[in-house]
């Protein structure tokens, strides 16, 4: 890999997860990434865990795969063998895709020019602005790649060098999302969904206070919540308790996000914490107007009044009055739904993000540090 562009470098990307987390944001982005450079005509190889969809889905790709397994950020054991490879492997670039793979750049050798270390931040909450931080940041990697403007600003306050970020937004594949002109009759009930695991941080709870808001105030809608986790019992219950069980199904995992996003009307993304949204990316692909809070990267996919409204967190009833608004003007909700398409179109594609990055691998190379 020449600092002047071209195919033929080598790059390493560390991304360690655990299996039984489902199929996310990070491990597209990264598998993505691996198709692009592979079609580059890059030789990429693959450190992540074993067990994880990630490595069984690189199997179909030009890819070296290796088997990586870190328990925690302190657990070191995997740093000998890490070390070995790449002193042998002839790395351009190391990319680390996690915060546990990023940890373990403390103990990796940085003795000579290359490979040089990039790592990408995905989530939007703070650092501690400390000298642990700071190391990891401005002296064990040489970039950092913020998937959204809310995240580099996190970074900065954390005392992270700002020349040392760049920012490339997170992608997805449009062509896997269609889009049916949403003709919805005037008597027909409404399909309101939302897509996410069911933690706290993505604010389902709020959502449930819409819905029960909305029915208050006589609108005939259903929802459809797709998603696992820890809350779900807890939020089943919440919808009982507040007279929603007809109206709201939770429907578990979703293996084909493209069919669930279809049978939506509208989508809601009530998110308290959220680094840039894929969820949303997804629906606005697929032609739905989005209702999501004015958070992390949220602000930057969504346009508010264009492809969908912004809320604030933690209110069922604002959620509940920008969705009415919706559901009143179908030709609001269809400008909204070709508007939203166009946006990742023009901004949020794989291939885009994947450009940005390569782009950013010859501009790390090319400096002399």
């Amino acid at each position: 890999m020449t600092a002047s562009g071209g195919g033929d470098g080598r790059v390493l990307n560390i991304l360690h997860v655990d299996p039984e987390r489902n199929w996310g944001g990070g491990e597209a982005q990264v598998y993505g990434l691996l198709s692009y450079l592979a079609a580059r005509g890059h030789r990429n190889d693959l450190l992540t865990h074993p067990q994880g969809k990630l490595f069984a889905q690189a199997e179909q790709l030009a890819v070296g795969r290796f088997p990586l397994i870190v328990r925690n950020d302190l657990d070191l054991r995997a740093v000998p063998s890490l070390r070995r490879r790449i002193d042998k492997g002839g790395y351009d670039i190391v990319h680390l895709h996690t915060k546990r793979a990023h940890a373990l750049a403390l103990w990796l050798n940085r003795r000579r020019r290359l490979p040089k270390y990039l790592v990408t931040r995905r989530m939007d909450y703070g650092e501690s602005n400390n000298w642990y931080t700071r190391c990891l940041y401005n002296r064990r990697v040489d970039g950092v790649v913020a998937i959204s403007q809310t995240i580099v600003e996190l970074l900065v306050a954390a005392g992270v060098e700002r020349r040392r970020i760049r920012l490339i937004h997170s992608g997805i594949d449009p062509a896997r999302f269609c889009v049916a002109e949403n003709n919805r009759a005037q008597n027909k009930v409404a399909t309101l969904g939302c897509l996410a695991v069911l933690e706290e941080r993505k604010g389902i709870e709020f959502l449930l206070d819409a819905a029960a808001q909305l029915q208050s105030r006589g609108l005939r809608v259903q929802w459809l919540i797709g998603g696992e986790g820890s809350l779900r019992a807890a939020l089943e219950s919440k919808s009982r308790a507040l007279g929603l069980a007809r109206v709201v199904r939770f429907s578990g995992f979703v293996a084909k996000p493209e069919e669930f996003l279809q049978s939506l009307d509208i989508f809601v993304m009530p998110s308290l914490f959220e680094g840039l949204g894929v969820a949303a990316l997804e629906a606005m692909a697929a032609g739905k107007p989005v209702v999501a809070t004015r958070v992390g990267g949220l602000a930057e996919s969504v346009l508010d009044g264009q492809t969908g409204r912004l809320v604030p967190p933690r209110d069922g009833q604002a959620i509940a009055d920008a969705v009415g608004q919706i559901l009143r003007d179908p030709a609001l909700a269809q400008r909204m739904g070709r508007q939203g398409r166009q946006r990742v179109l023009e901004h949020f594609t794989l291939t885009q993000m994947a450009a940005q990055n390569e782009a950013y691998y010859y501009d790390l190379l090319d400096k002399r540090n």
